[in-house]
């Protein structure tokens, strides 16, 4: 069955969960840090137990929400009565939320609270708490299961440039989790997506969350022939294998990587001047090819492109996750027969490795910037800021290509950048043997450094021109100026796209 939330129906629901505080401070205050831990591990019992002792006899109505939608909980009739009035467990089940169970009840649907407190650019993406509807895990094993707020949607959530738009497309939107955050920093959202249960999902979510989120059904980009948007983001089926689709959510239905080839062609046809659009995607490493220019063969014409490899995966590992994320048993016969045929399929488009990341792209009328870079290992800080930061010193730069106007601006070192020296025991103790000046915060990007590049990045404090520092360094160190130049400003222009320089004075 399909949620379908009246206005009536959502906005009792809404009443209910507001008086309740089904909210994300809510639940992790009535579980405490140790059951709410154990709980995002998928330990179920500590959450089940702390919703009881930390709630009175009962369990209050919090501890009932918890249980019957968080926890898979059969609950009693008059518990859930209380806990959703005023909308009655009847109309709830109606709606498709929930299943009679004996004389309880239990969910149908996964609903849980969902927030953001990520340090985005926009003061409204802050403190934004909703509520999403997606598939219990019990369904994970239908082909048309919708997925809740998971892994790759969070990734992609903290990855995105939170500036004010006009408009953004949530390009196969599933439950409708990116469509939620776009709506802080865009004035008209639009989501797509080709399975009707998602767009149930979706629209289900929206209604409870009162938002006005224009909802089209159709594959890809079909929905939205014609259109252009600011921003596009979108978590499409970037899962690479075999032409076929267990699973809507993940597979495209196409061989290996090549939806997401046709995707990047035809994506910036659908961006204004100016526009961004971020997606995640996998993309295939094939023997005897290189994967930075398989992937910038998809690059159409008049796009910036910063793509971050994240992970690299072996065919076999690539296979195992997937199928542990469908929840199947991996010594089962279906299971081994499936990733048979995957590996086979590899072995055929003589596949060594998957990799895994960001494709961040812009139209531009200038010429082009396309940057492949690996970056591998936790990211603490989300990397929304950083992509916003890139774009803009990609911008600078292009206004500064021209080697006379990059020595003439001022630059100075980025807030948070250290200078690391290191060196290595000796019979007369340590000495020093290389440096390298390295990013605090954001992608932790790091340089190996020489004694007159770590001069001139001492320099660098936004008074003098980079022209002026490398005269003053030439003469330090007795060499051409240049000599010096050249070396200098392909470097200067690295550490300006990493951060670690950033323009100072009136040209910044």
């Amino acid at each position: 069955m399909l949620p379908q939330l009246s206005p009536a129906t959502a906005d009792a629901l809404r009443t209910a969960l507001r008086r309740a505080r089904y909210s994300t401070d809510g639940v992790r205050a009535l579980l405490g840090q140790g059951a709410h831990l154990a709980l995002g591990r998928g330990e179920v019992e500590p959450a089940y137990r702390a919703s009881r002792a930390n709630a009175g006899a009962d369990g209050g109505e919090l501890g009932v929400l918890v249980r019957l939608l968080l926890l898979g909980s059969t609950e009693p009739d008059a518990a859930v009565t209380a806990a959703l009035a005023p909308l009655a467990p009847a109309d709830a089940a109606a709606a498709g939320l929930l299943t009679a169970s004996g004389d309880g009840w239990r969910a149908a649907l996964d609903l849980r609270p969902y927030g953001d407190d990520s340090d985005g650019e926009s003061d409204d993406d802050r403190g934004a708490e909703w509520w999403v509807l997606s598939d219990l895990d019990a369904r994970r094993q239908q082909r048309d299961h919708v997925t809740g707020v998971g892994a790759a949607s969070l990734t992609l959530a903290a990855a995105t440039v939170r500036r004010q738009v006009g408009s953004l497309l949530d390009l196969g939107t599933g439950c409708g989790v990116q469509a939620l955050h776009a709506v802080r920093h865009a004035a008209a959202v639009t989501a797509t997506d080709v399975a009707p249960r998602a767009l149930a999902m979706a629209r289900a979510t929206f209604a409870l969350n009162e938002l006005d989120v224009e909802l089209l059904d159709g594959p890809w980009l079909e929905p939205v022939a014609g259109r252009r948007f600011d921003q596009i983001v979108s978590n499409p089926p970037f899962v690479p294998g075999p032409a076929r689709v267990d699973y809507v959510y993940r597979d495209s239905g196409q061989d290996g990587d090549a939806a997401l080839a046709a995707l990047l062609r035809t994506l910036p046809e659908h961006l204004e001047p100016g526009g961004v659009a971020q997606l995640l995607g996998s993309w295939l490493h094939v023997r005897g090819e290189d994967w930075p220019e398989r992937v910038r063969s998809w690059l159409p014409p008049g796009v910036d492109a910063w793509i971050v490899q994240r992970e690299v995966a072996d065919p076999a590992l690539h296979v195992g996750t997937w199928q542990r994320d469908a929840g199947l048993d991996l010594t089962s016969t279906a299971a081994r027969e499936q990733a048979g045929a995957w590996l086979d399929w590899m072995e055929r488009e003589r596949v060594e490795a998957i990799g895994f990341g960001f494709l961040n792209l812009r139209r531009t009328d200038g010429a082009p910037t396309v940057v492949f870079e690996d970056l591998p290992g936790d990211v603490d800080d989300p990397l929304g800021p950083e992509v916003a930061g890139w774009l803009d010193r990609v911008d600078w730069l292009r206004a500064h290509a021209r080697d006379e106007a990059l020595l003439a601006a001022p630059l100075a070192v980025a807030p948070g950048v250290v200078l690391e020296t290191y060196a290595e025991p000796g019979v007369e103790g340590w000495t020093e043997v290389g440096a390298a000046v390295a990013r605090l915060d954001g992608p932790r990007w790091r340089h190996e450094v020489d004694g007159p590049a770590a001069a001139l990045l001492a320099g660098c404090q936004g008074a003098l021109a980079l022209g002026e520092l490398v005269e003053l360094l030439a003469v330090a160190h007795d060499r051409p100026t240049d000599e010096l130049v050249a070396a200098a400003l392909p470097a200067v222009r690295e550490f300006v796209r990493h951060g670690v320089l950033v323009p100072a004075g009136p040209q910044a």
